[in-house]
């Protein structure tokens, strides 16, 4: 990966700044490797959105560059928009809350979170296990606690 410099956001082939490629980096989620998509999701999040002069790859028309940084800081992200659901990624934060409609919050923690703890290790919606990666919108919509285990080691 070029850092700095790389206004394009090119990791490999795969090119940050050209929107419709964004669900790319969870493709390995699917694969039986999330471990890859944590990597690749803190990579691109680290390098391509910062107070450089390239800090931001590509266009924002529309806002889909931002709207891209916004899923992954929360730990997932909508990889099919028309499905309703979203693919587990790898949060930056310990903690982030979503003030939801009706008085509900929706709050992601994920205490060990480190630089160098990127790895989820397990993740557990309101103390059940997901399993599959998977987190739906009723179930965000509901409210409650999405909690990360983080570790430095896949």
């Amino acid at each position: 990966l070029v850092g700095n410099g790389n206004a394009s956001g090119f990791v490999g082939q795969y090119a940050h700044g050209n929107e419709p490629s964004h669900h790319t980096a969870y493709l390995y989620n699917f694969a039986g490797q999330p471990w890859r998509t944590q990597e690749l999701v803190n990579q691109i999040r680290s390098n391509f959105y910062n107070e450089t002069p390239c800090g931001y790859a590509g266009n924002d028309d529309c806002g889909q560059m931002s709207a891209w940084y916004i899923f992954p800081a929360l730990g997932f992200y909508p990889f099919n928009a028309g499905s309703a659901e979203y693919t587990i990624g790898t949060p930056p934060f310990q903690k982030a809350t979503l003030h939801l409609a009706g008085g509900k919050d929706f709050t992601i923690i994920a205490p060990r979170k480190s630089d160098k703890a990127i790895y989820v290790k397990s993740v557990k919606l309101n103390g059940q296990k997901v399993t599959d990666w998977t987190l739906t919108h009723k179930q965000l919509m509901a409210g409650g606690t999405l909690q990360f285990q983080m570790s430095e080691k896949k």
